[in-house]
C-alpha cells in the first residue's frame, strides 16, 4: 500500500530523514535515496512489531501537503508491504525436548520475555544471519 512520507533532505554529512504522518513516532533515515524504500519498510515493521492495533489507512497526500508543518522537504509515496507487518499472533504446535523447553523458559524469564517472544526473536535473528 502506498503511504505518503515526508523526506527531510540530507547532505554529504547528514542522512535523509523520513517522517510518517500516518504513524506517529515512526521515523526512518538513509544516506542514499536508493536506500529509502528499505529503511521505510524496516521502520514501519519495527514501529508495529508486537502491537495488536490495526495499521491506519493512508491520509490523502493533498490533505498532508496543505499542512504548514511540512516545509523544506519533499513528499514521497512509499510502498509499504503490509503483509510483512501483520503482528496478529498465530498459534502453532511444535515439539521440543523437555530440557530445551526448560532452558528456554529459564532464559526468557530472566530476560522478562515469554517463551513465544523468545522463540520469535530467535527465529528472526537466525533468518537475519543466514
Amino acid at each position: 500500500m502506498l503511504y505518503p512520507v515526508y523526506v527531510h533532505m540530507g547532505d554529504s554529512e547528514h542522512a535523509h530523514g523520513v517522517t510518517f504522518p500516518d504513524f506517529a513516532g515512526c521515523f526512518a533515515a538513509a544516506d542514499a535515496w536508493a536506500d529509502l524504500p528499505a529503511a521505510i519498510q524496516e521502520a514501519v515493521q519495527a514501529h508495529f512489531y508486537g502491537e495488536p492495533e490495526a495499521v491506519p489507512s493512508p491520509t490523502a497526500l493533498d490533505v498532508l501537503a496543505a499542512d504548514p508543518q511540512y516545509v523544506g522537504g519533499v513528499w514521497l509515496l512509499a510502498e509499504v508491504d503490509l503483509a510483512r507487518i501483520d503482528t496478529k499472533p498465530v498459534r502453532l504446535n511444535v515439539s521440543l525436548p523437555s530440557n530445551l523447553v526448560q532452558q528456554i523458559d529459564t532464559w526468557a524469564s530472566a530476560h522478562h520475555m515469554t517463551r513465544s517472544g523468545f522463540l520469535a526473536k530467535a527465529a528472526q535473528e537466525a533468518m537475519r544471519s543466514a
